[in-house]
């Protein structure tokens, strides 16, 4: 079971996993937390700009998630639709509805009726930051650990995450695909080297290299974002080179399998 924030967010730090168990014949559950209300409008329009309909917003990104999940050939899809929050220090974090600003006991106890159903025997979501300080992302791990204390289930716990050497390789390869990338200021690069962790602290990682189609097309589907998926810019064959692998790091476990792990079911098998 992965549980991510937006629609989008399956395919980015999770789809080789979700497209290479479910090719091994595993049963893969999604969970997405919002309804991704605050992404991109048709055209492009901005959140808060002219134009933008959340609620349209809303149910187009379902159909793409929907698709991104055919791609993948995820089981079981279950969206828990509250509003996105939008970045962090947006309005929208504090709308009523929104992720951001649903009590943790009461999402919590939504996902732990789903661990409760489908009883996965892994658990994929974010870290305690969200991996970049997304509010929606925080959130989801928030519930997700609340979830897991509610129920006696004891499955491995993952939080996905990168290597510090792979984001190095980060701006090189945005800077030779962006056009117009620009240096981030002194502060926000010192955010941006946080991210992530040291190579040696990564206790899980997964080759996804053979499903890097699935991986591309599946972030493909979510074409109404297309302006902010910066992988889509260069193309499936150089998207595969970089993101062929899936990094995690084991927060739970009860198989004592060692690390580091090449498979997130290693010592269930």
């Amino acid at each position: 079971m992965a549980v991510h924030a937006h629609p989008d967010d399956e395919a980015t730090g999770t789809g080789g996993v979700l497209a290479r168990y479910a090719a091994e014949g595993i049963r893969t559950i999604l969970v997405t937390c919002t309804d991704g209300g605050c992404g991109d409008g048709p055209g492009g329009v901005k959140p808060g700009d002219p134009g933008h309909d959340p609620a349209a917003v809303a149910a187009m990104r379902r159909q793409e998630l929907e698709a991104s999940c055919e791609v993948l050939k995820v089981s079981h899809l279950e969206t828990l639709d509250y509003a996105d929050s939008g970045m962090m220090g947006w309005a929208t974090n504090d709308a009523p509805g929104s992720f951001w600003r649903t009590p943790v006991e009461e999402g919590a106890a939504r996902l732990a009726e789903l661990l409760r159903r489908y009883q996965p025997d892994v658990v994929v979501t974010y870290d305690e930051n969200g991996f970049y300080g997304h509010p929606d992302h925080i959130q989801a791990n928030r519930i997700t650990m609340a979830a897991l204390e509610m129920t006696e289930q004891a499955p491995k716990v993952y939080w996905t995450t990168a290597p510090r050497s792979m984001m190095q390789r980060f701006g090189e390869v945005m800077r030779e695909f962006g056009g117009d990338w620009e240096e981030p200021d002194p502060e926000e690069a010192a955010t941006m080297a946080e991210i992530g962790l040291p190579d040696d602290e990564i206790t899980t990682w997964v080759d996804t290299s053979a499903f890097g189609g699935q991986k591309f097309d599946a972030l493909a589907a979510h074409a109404s974002q297309g302006e902010n998926i910066f992988f889509l810019k260069m193309g499936q064959k150089r998207f595969t080179e970089l993101m062929g692998v899936e990094t995690f790091v084991r927060v739970r476990d009860t198989t004592d399998a060692p690390v580091p792990e090449n498979d997130l079911f290693a010592g269930l098998r």
